[in-house]
């Protein structure tokens, strides 16, 4: 059985059947969706928050994104897979952190959700590391970043865990569906229910994809 390294983990190179990519099931549990309906060009993001690549990722295209949204030329629903648990020192933090973006994600402002994702990044604990943030660092990571206190409780009481580990289940679902395998990783981008490739070297894949969605 043939395989590939990609970002760290290894795909399965043969292809599988698992059925079409569900726009419907995308939509309903992204843990927020930024930018305007009417925006020509939507993508689905996957990360985990213990991702040391999606942390790469972010750091290069996580601006342009931010700046695609506001001229409303973008449209992205975000997706938290936890599959790296296990590499955190709680045994638990990818799905916490999940769930903390959950809370903040129902305060309806993208600025502070956008904060608060980049914020997780910048203060990413190391995988197999000592230690990790726990619910109430969490909770005071998102009042530094703006949030009113219903959304620090809402972190601070693990409200929102369930939820999460049930949108991450799904979101892992369609990447599977749409990589055709079930060795999937993070980050990875999905236009239109397609992978993009190139998402690691820079902002130029953000560029190509305006540039081609708006010919």
């Amino acid at each position: 059985m043939a395989a590939l390294v990609i970002l760290g983990f290894v795909w399965n190179a043969n292809k599988k059947d698992l059925g079409p990519v569900s726009d419907t099931v995308l939509n309903e549990n992204a843990a927020l969706i930024v930018g305007e309906p009417a925006a020509p060009t939507t993508i689905d993001v996957f990360e985990d928050f213990l991702c040391p690549v999606c942390q790469q990722f972010e750091k290069q295209s996580g601006q342009p994104i931010i700046d695609a949204v506001n001229s409303g030329k973008l449209r992205v629903r975000y997706h938290m897979l936890t599959f790296l648990n296990s590499r955190s020192a709680s045994g638990d933090y990818s799905e916490r952190a999940a769930g903390a973006l959950q809370c903040v994600g129902d305060a309806k402002d993208p600025a502070l959700f956008f904060r608060f994702h980049t914020a997780l990044f910048v203060d990413q604990p190391k995988e197999n590391g000592d230690s990790d943030h726990s619910d109430a660092q969490l909770a005071q990571i998102a009042t530094a970043q703006g949030a009113a206190p219903p959304t620090p409780q809402c972190i601070a009481t693990g409200a929102k865990l369930a939820e999460a580990k049930q949108a991450a289940a799904q979101s892992r679902t369609q990447l599977e569906k749409a990589m055709e395998t079930t060795a999937v990783g993070t980050p990875t981008v999905l236009l239109n229910g397609e992978p993009v490739n190139g998402i690691t070297d820079g902002p130029g894949w953000l560029t190509a994809i305006l540039t081609k969605e708006t010919e």
